[in-house]
């Protein structure tokens, strides 16, 4: 990998990421447990589990993209329908489960109160890029993760369709890998997702410009993305130890759990109103459900869950 401080700053944001990550790039493609993920050597199980990890991560980012929808550097990207991947972990989670809601399924229990120390790593370093005074080094996540499925993650949809007896035909478990065409509904071929790419990295280039400082903290964070994704890779074949009251605190769960919600402003009364309802019936069933040690964290995560999409449906129409 060139040194940084061999890199030209002066050349394209893009091009200066494909040269500085290529070693790093290599080396998570080629480490074991990439490997068995590629080859659908996992168990059904530790698949799910590693899709729930992924899941965290990319709701951190797109919160964070969300939020700062409207910043110059991530406006000519900012393209949620095309690219967000949660929505599809989430779908694909529960068709390999065969449950409707995976949040509360036994798996996700233990990852959540035994989280590994890469994932914990992980969300939270994407957090503390959403909440910087300059929020410019989350566009680095972001280029790791949508890119690599785009590339790389396109080539397993056979090989997992097999492993895990999920329906090629029709998609169903296989949604992460799934994009559409940039400028329609229509699924994307391997051509259109090229052209996904390339308007990607000019859009990078775009919201980054000359700023010569941008590009060098895009290009560090990247480096250590690559390597928080590798550590992702290496908790796949971590144990999975049983829950106990004492491993996360109430915090920690929270920024797992409750990514960063987008800042919003200027809502209607009735906005507001419907709000304070639904916070209302919250608390009361926070009263009566018993929601006390880990069995209540999970009753918690589906009262949140509820919550967040109560709060989305206000916001989106306010």
């Amino acid at each position: 990998m060139p040194s940084i401080s061999s890199l030209d700053y002066n050349q394209p944001l893009s091009e200066i990421l494909k040269q500085s990550t290529k070693e790093a790039h290599d080396e998570v493609a080629t480490s074991p447990e990439a490997g068995k993920l590629l080859r659908g050597e996992l168990s059904k199980e530790q698949y799910a589990r590693y899709l729930m990890m992924l899941w965290h991560v990319y709701a951190a980012i797109e919160q964070g993209l969300e939020r700062h929808a409207a910043h110059p550097v991530f406006e000519p990207t900012y393209n949620p329908a095309l690219l967000f991947r949660a929505p599809a972990l989430s779908s694909d989670i529960s068709t390999i489960l065969q449950v409707s809601e995976w949040k509360t399924h036994p798996i996700h229990h233990r990852l959540i109160c035994s989280p590994p120390q890469g994932l914990t790593d992980f969300v939270n370093r994407i957090h503390e890029c959403a909440d910087a005074p300059d929020p410019s080094p989350l566009l680095a996540h972001a280029y790791v993760r949508y890119l690599g499925d785009l590339s790389g993650g396109q080539t397993i949809r056979h090989t997992l369709a097999k492993a895990y007896n999920l329906d090629e035909k029709s998609g169903q478990g296989l949604q992460f890998y799934a994009f559409k065409e940039l400028t329609s509904s229509k699924s994307a071929s391997q051509g259109d997702m090229k052209k996904i790419k390339e308007w990607y990295r000019a859009g990078m280039n775009e919201g980054v410009g000359d700023d010569l400082k941008r590009k060098s903290d895009v290009v560090d964070e990247a480096s250590l993305s690559f390597r928080l994704n590798a550590r992702l890779f290496a908790a796949i074949s971590q144990s999975e130890p049983e829950p106990s009251e004492e491993v996360m605190t109430k915090e920690q769960l929270a920024a797992l759990v409750n990514p960063l919600a987008p800042e919003q402003s200027g809502y209607s009364v009735q906005s507001v109103v419907v709000l304070i309802v639904a916070v209302s019936i919250g608390h009361f069933l926070l009263t009566v459900g018993g929601f006390t040690g880990q069995r209540g964290w999970i009753k918690l995560m589906a009262l949140e869950e509820w919550l967040h999409s109560t709060w989305r449906s206000i916001t989106t129409s306010a």
